[in-house]
């Protein structure tokens, strides 16, 4: 069949065998490889070309025959029913185009910048089971207690099946109040912000917030602050928003305080990101007086501090805040299940109502509520923070196992960023910007991936290197950064 090697293609895309073959067949049929009245193979044939079931072929074939690509005459076989206008020449049709706003066309930079940015990560033609991918910033979820966290997912399904024709109590696009009661006590106990659970926002992850603040809190033309480098969706939403960027050096100890004439900072006090440096009470009080002096606010991104391998956990930089100038941001998205898209927002009194309203405007009712009161069962029970023990004893030895292999085998081409927390490890390459092309080059043809971050100096462009580790496993761990050693010191 024509459509084989496209096939191959979408199965390198995130879809199912079904969504592949499906897309597949209807695009070779757009696209005129499939010709209106071919006859395609039976379902038998198919599920044994492409090592699929029987049913998943029935199932795409009776898809596009009810879509009327194909029709099925009894006795005969499957053909292809559509038919391709072939009397225009569509090179000289005029393309259909829209008027964006400015904001939609910002967006659409973004969306060239990532897709050229994801397209540089790694050659395609690497088998992915053959790839270390250090870029993944997620958990090792093979720890994960999935049987109580389904039986309480089970148990608000159950709630609600069994009052879905009563009238249920509304709930604000805030959240479920349990959660953020949990949150508070949470905070309050390990974090040492004594917060209102009246003042928390549930989001649908943290990048929500992020967006949702920068359009409430910056006008177009204000100026925004945020370290250099930082976290890639702080600086797409500030420019999103019309916004003018501040990058803020950094010198080791993090931040840099500057006299800054903007109305925002955002900023990751408890282990930057992603250098992991941790900014110093000085520097953290003069950020409040800053701020104050400015009428500003100060977004906090605290986005891994539950895991933390030595020492005592370091307090937000929200704890200091006396005057209501700090935004507190946390997120889910490190200790529960992918699929689970929660973070929250803790807000200023003063702040509060028009972040909800803001919220509503896009989210009437609140995001994932049916895990919103399973995550609050599983927090006020005391089963999140036993996992989060149990996690951080499993990430303690997968962390210091990767660093002591950086240390003893990267350490001349790195200078690797000292730090006892978080899920990542970074360095910054002790050579020129000619010879880490040449390093970044060589990785890819090692079969590893990693996240990658530029700044610019008198003496050109410098750049850095973070490594994911909670996803992989300890001999993954080891092979990863072996083969990064012989990246650098392969022939040029």
């Amino acid at each position: 069949m024509q459509f084989h090697v496209a096939y191959s293609s979408y199965l390198n895309r995130p879809y199912t065998k079904m969504k592949a073959l499906y897309h597949a067949i209807r695009d070779a049929i757009h696209e005129g490889n499939l010709a209106y009245g071919e006859k395609l193979p039976s379902t038998r044939e198919l599920a044994a070309t492409y090592h699929i079931s029987r049913g998943t072929a029935n199932q795409v074939y009776d898809t596009l025959t009810a879509q009327g690509y194909l029709h099925s005459e009894h006795g005969r076989g499957t053909f292809v029913a559509y038919q391709l206008d072939l009397s225009k020449d569509s090179s000289t049709e005029k393309a259909c185009t829209h008027h964006l706003s400015a904001w939609g066309n910002r967006i659409q930079q973004f969306e060239q910048q990532t897709t050229q940015r994801n397209a540089q990560t790694i050659d395609t033609t690497i088998e992915s089971d053959a790839v270390i991918d250090f870029s993944k910033y997620q958990p090792d979820l093979s720890k994960f207690p999935y049987d109580e966290w389904n039986n309480r997912l089970y148990a608000e399904i159950r709630h609600r099946e069994h009052h879905m024709n009563t009238t249920s109590a509304f709930v604000s696009s805030t959240g479920e109040p349990k959660l953020r009661e949990a949150i508070a006590a949470y905070l309050r106990r390990m974090r040492g912000i004594q917060v209102d659970a009246g003042h928390i926002a549930v989001t649908a992850g943290s990048m929500q917030a992020i967006a949702l603040l920068t359009q409430l809190l910056a006008d177009p033309g204000d100026h925004v602050v945020t370290e250099s480098p930082c976290y890639v969706g702080i600086s797409q939403a500030i420019t999103a928003a019309g916004a003018k960027l501040i990058e803020a050096n950094l010198d080791g100890q993090g931040l840099v305080p500057q006299n800054w004439e903007a109305r925002m900072l955002f900023v990751t006090p408890s282990r930057q990101f992603p250098t992991g440096e941790m900014l110093s009470l000085e520097r953290r009080q003069t950020l409040l007086d800053w701020a104050h002096r400015h009428d500003a606010m100060i977004v906090e991104d605290d986005y891994d501090s539950e895991f933390r391998y030595r020492g005592m956990h370091v307090e937000p930089l929200k704890t200091l805040d006396k005057g209501g100038r700090v935004i507190y941001l946390g997120s889910f998205t490190k200790t529960l299940p992918l699929e689970v898209r929660l973070g929250y927002v803790v807000l200023p009194p003063t702040l509060a109502d028009t972040f909800r309203k803001a919220q509503a405007l896009y989210e009437p009712r609140p995001v994932n509520l049916i895990e919103q009161r399973a995550l609050a069962e599983f927090m006020t029970s005391g089963q999140y923070e036993r996992h989060l023990r149990r996690m951080n004893r499993l990430y303690s030895r997968k962390f210091h196992l990767l660093l002591t292999l950086l240390n003893q085998k990267l350490s001349t081409w790195f200078d690797w960023v000292e730090n006892e927390a978080g899920l990542h490890v970074f360095g910054w390459w002790r050579g020129d910007a000619s010879t880490y092309e040449v390093f970044r080059a060589s990785a890819r043809s090692e079969g590893v991936v990693y996240s990658e971050v530029s700044s610019s100096t008198p003496d050109g462009t410098k750049y850095g290197i973070y490594l994911s580790f909670a996803h992989l496993s300890e001999a993954q761990l080891q092979d990863g950064v072996s083969k990064l050693k012989h990246a650098v010191t392969a022939p040029l």
